[in-house]
């Protein structure tokens, strides 16, 4: 039998979605195909330390969020002998060669080509988006100018940055209600799962609203509320780009949108229709703009893009995408995917194989110096 490929699980980091990362790193770990790969959990705990925890006790424990093992050896990642990605023991040992990394991370310096520039420069495999379109799509604003420009409908907002707002409150505040009417949405442009998030119908809520904003993030955006459904499409890369079934996601009346504690908190926090109830058109128009949204920002692997859905024009806008959506064991994407012909354990293999072969690629190009 050929040898395993070598995966190392990447989890935790240093962001707020740092406890959704454990949880989607367990289903991951339970999901990936151990007759053909050779699982290394890795994580990052919240003052940045790398340690690899040993799979055996994770098993054992089999837990829905995994744990960052107290006695777990600090590691770093570097080029090792052979010049390829390697784990390097902090205390005297051997490295420890990897084929691949799947950053199973949420939330800035982990989906936002931070991590990504770092296995760049190890030179080694991972999976998801590269460096260019992990931090454009993470920033909300930028992503949503690129889609723009590509064509796609957006929902007017404003964006706002901390020293300007220090420096003049009421010029800052004047600019974000400028074209807007109430009910707006406050949105620290890169943070995920509606960490900060904060929908004003009132004016003078939008001052504490901008102030808890601008704790996550230098920018922020002010976006015009709509009357909206809110629709979500995984894209998977392959041959051709393939979006999944699209699901909509309806907060319950407790929560007046899908916000963190809706999402992770309440387990009663939404209702999911997986399908989405909307027509063979609407379907299409939404998974075909998904797609387009995808190649815009020059996305790889897979992503999870989101959409509101106009109640009273039938019209798609597009809101935000995720280059590393949430995989714990309700997380949409995987849902969506398996609603759509592609099962957890299958589409897991298939990410890890499509990083080897985008690494391979990158290998065959010239370097432009000769060493």
């Amino acid at each position: 039998m050929a040898d395993k490929i070598r995966v190392v699980v990447l989890y935790g980091g240093r962001s707020g979605e740092h406890e959704v990362s454990l949880k989607s790193a367990a289903s991951v770990l339970h999901h990936l195909d151990r007759t053909r790969f050779e699982v290394i959990p890795v994580s990052i705990d919240k003052e940045g330390r790398w340690q690899w925890n040993d799979l055996h006790t994770l098993d054992q424990a089999n837990a829905a969020s995994l744990p960052i093992l107290p006695d777990a050896p600090e590691m770093r990642l570097a080029r090792g002998p052979d010049g390829r990605g390697a784990l390097m023991p902090i205390t005297p040992g051997a490295p420890i060669e990897i084929d691949v990394v799947f950053p199973v991370m949420h939330g800035p310096l982990c989906e936002d080509g931070a991590v990504q520039g770092l296995l760049e420069l190890a030179d080694v495999a991972y999976v998801g988006s590269g460096v260019l379109a992990s931090a454009v799509s993470m920033d909300k604003d930028v992503a949503k100018r690129l889609a723009e420009f590509a064509g796609i409908p957006i929902a007017p907002y404003r964006v706002l940055n901390r020293k300007a707002f220090v420096q003049d409150r009421s010029a800052s505040l004047a600019k974000a209600v400028e074209g807007l009417s109430l009910p707006v949405f406050v949105k620290p442009c890169n943070m995920g799962s509606s960490v900060g998030i904060h929908k004003v119908k009132n004016w003078d809520a939008l001052g504490a609203a901008l102030d808890d904003a601008f704790r996550y993030d230098v920018k922020v955006l002010v976006e015009q509320g709509i009357d909206a459904r809110e629709i979500e499409v995984a894209v998977l890369e392959g041959e051709t780009l393939f979006a999944s079934v699209a699901s909509e996601l309806n907060p319950n009346a407790q929560h007046e949108f899908y916000s963190y504690e809706a999402k992770y908190l309440d387990p009663d926090g939404a209702r999911v229709d997986l399908p989405a109830r909307l027509d063979a058109p609407q379907m299409e128009r939404v998974r075909s703009l998904a797609t387009q949204v995808f190649a815009a920002l020059e996305c790889s692997g897979f992503a999870r893009v989101d959409f509101f859905l106009d109640r009273q024009t039938g019209k798609f806008c597009f809101n935000e995408i995720n280059t590393l959506p949430g995989f714990t064991s309700i997380s949409m994407y995987p849902k969506m995917m398996e609603a759509s012909g592609v099962p957890y354990a299958e589409l897991l293999t298939r990410l890890v194989d499509q990083a080897l072969d985008r690494y391979r690629q990158r290998q065959s190009l010239e370097r432009g110096y000769t060493s």
